[in-house]
């Protein structure tokens, strides 16, 4: 079990490799427990949480990325999102949810007044 100040250290590329692994061992975890050879039931719920801190971290890095991103490169990629969405492709579900999140991050960048068309009065 890493801490948190360790994973903090860590590049994106050693997040992925350590999440995989914790994946797997809860995988075998899960499996020992099927058969009953595990001797400590609390170990699938460390493992569990390990796998939830990396994946914080993971989520937070993008978001500061995100944040950093300028606005026309945001809206290539909610055009990218919106896309695969209108083609029924498969994780259709998961793009809405990605496009939806950066249409909030692309909001915040953009001036209000600069998206909006006059009334016509």
């Amino acid at each position: 079990m890493a801490k948190t100040k360790e994973l903090r250290g860590m590049s994106d590329e050693d997040l992925g490799v350590t999440l995989r692994d914790r994946e797997k061992h809860l995988f075998q975890l899960r499996f020992q427990s099927a058969t009953d050879r595990l001797e400590t039931p609390s170990e699938i719920r460390k493992a569990k949480r390990d796998i939830a801190r990396v994946k914080t971290i993971q989520r937070q890095r993008e978001l500061v990325k995100l944040k950093d991103l300028p606005p026309d490169q945001l809206a290539t990629r909610i055009a990218a999102l919106e896309k695969k969405v209108a083609e029924e492709v498969p994780g259709k579900r998961q793009a809405f949810r990605q496009a939806k999140r950066l249409k909030r991050f692309h909001a915040a960048k953009v001036p209000a007044t600069a998206g909006k068309k006059g009334s016509g009065k």
